[in-house]
């Protein structure tokens, strides 16, 4: 760890490991002007391969994605001058509750995000397995057809349990499974923006890449 580093971590001691040890800073990925460049691109390439923004539905995956969908909205809004719908998914209640709800309330009731027919861009902070995603997708065949579905991501680490794919990444990081990779924005986190790789500090205990 190079001494900024060093001090950016006083404590270098992350959380427990699933195994029981620890974790600690291993690498910053994106500073926080890095990660304003990779939102303005991916904005950029949202509209590009979509021929514009007009049928687009941006849909955050909770907690990160959706204020990842929001930056993309303002993004996309500063240089094509188009509000783009933003919807907020959770997919860890799929199965009891599943609803994608306006970013901003609307009225007492929140109308669900029309997605039928439009091109959703479902919106994440890391793709890993792939099954998150794959919980996203299940969620949006009850919601209606989409004319088709895209995935962005801030960061893709590999290590896919499913054959899926982003159409837009901030960064592709080669990773080792037993690797964490920690995303922080201040909307959600209070802390200054920025990308983080921690692993075991035990190197015994992880696996290959």
């Amino acid at each position: 760890m190079s001494a900024p580093d060093a001090a950016a971590h006083p404590n270098p001691q992350g959380p427990a490991t699933r195994e029981g040890g620890r974790f600690v800073f291993r690498a910053r990925v994106f500073s926080p002007d890095d990660l304003r460049r990779a939102h303005t691109r991916i904005a950029h390439e949202i509209v590009e391969r979509n021929h514009g923004a007009d049928t687009v539905v941006l849909v955050g995956l909770y907690t990160r994605g959706v204020a990842v969908a929001r930056r993309l909205h303002d993004a996309i809004e500063r240089f094509e001058d188009v509000d783009v719908p933003v919807g907020a998914l959770d997919v860890a209640f799929y199965r009891d509750d599943i609803g994608i709800r306006p970013v901003q309330p609307t009225g007492p009731t929140e109308v669900p995000v029309d997605v039928r027919g439009r091109t959703v861009v479902l919106v994440d902070d890391v793709l890993f397995t792939g099954r998150t995603v794959r919980a996203a997708l299940d969620a949006l065949t009850e919601l209606g057809r989409p004319h088709a579905v895209q995935l962005a991501v801030l960061v893709d680490r590999g290590h896919r349990e499913l054959p899926i794919r982003a159409d837009f990444v901030g960064k592709n990081l080669p990773t080792k499974r037993a690797e964490d990779v920690r995303v922080r924005l201040h909307e959600v986190d209070g802390t200054d923006d920025g990308i983080e790789l921690w692993g075991p500090a035990d190197p015994a205990g992880e696996e290959g890449a």
